[in-house]
């Protein structure tokens, strides 16, 4: 990926690391995940405290060169896409047929393999949590910060706690907006043997 440099720190990172904002024709800040949005870009490190120091600071307006409005709970929006990216994928790769819930049925594709991420729901029972995580493959990446409604939403049913993603290109793909979200929030988070490994 290309690297940016952020307008908040001044250190060059590669894009995965960093945040595009854009700014709107009423002057509002605008998040832009997808890195598509037209006009001139500034470029913010993937860490809450990041985006609120830039906002603290007015830092957004100088990076545009132009007054610019920074909503007071941007962070806090930015949170919630990034979220919103991880649910989304899960979904996606549950349609697919490549991820699946509940105890009995992870413990399962756990055992015959590969799994690439194991997904607990915030606040899970620890004995549910260790018994699947003693069958994690090399490759399996753990995930334990998603909540209860953000596996609810995924799966679309109630009571979600575990979902297992089978190895593949969807698994891929979620793990990198797992990461990122993990980067954001400052969540602890290893995507094992991924790009975008910390």
């Amino acid at each position: 990926m290309p690297e940016r440099m952020c307008i908040v720190t001044r250190v060059v990172r590669d894009e995965a690391e960093l945040v595009r904002f854009v700014r709107s024709p009423d002057g509002d800040v605008v998040p832009d995940l997808a890195r598509k949005l037209p006009g001139r870009g500034v470029w913010v490190t993937l860490a809450r405290v990041t985006v609120m120091e830039a906002i603290a600071k007015g830092l957004f307006s100088r990076g545009f060169k132009a007054q610019s409005k920074a909503a007071p709970d941007l962070a806090d929006r930015l949170g919630v896409l990034l979220r919103g990216q991880v649910v989304s994928h899960l979904s996606l790769a549950r349609k697919a047929g490549a991820a699946l819930a509940g105890t009995f049925k992870v413990d399962e594709a756990m055992r015959r393999g590969p799994v690439r991420l194991l997904l607990h729901a915030k606040g899970a029972g620890t004995d549910g949590i260790a018994k699947l995580d003693r069958l994690a493959g090399p490759r399996t990446a753990i995930c334990g910060f998603v909540t209860p409604d953000d596996l609810d939403l995924a799966f679309g049913r109630t009571n979600v706690v575990h979902a297992a993603v089978a190895d593949g290109g969807l698994a891929e793909r979620l793990l990198y907006h797992v990461a990122r979200l993990a980067r954001y929030e400052n969540y602890e988070f290893k995507a094992i043997g991924s790009e975008d490994e910390r």
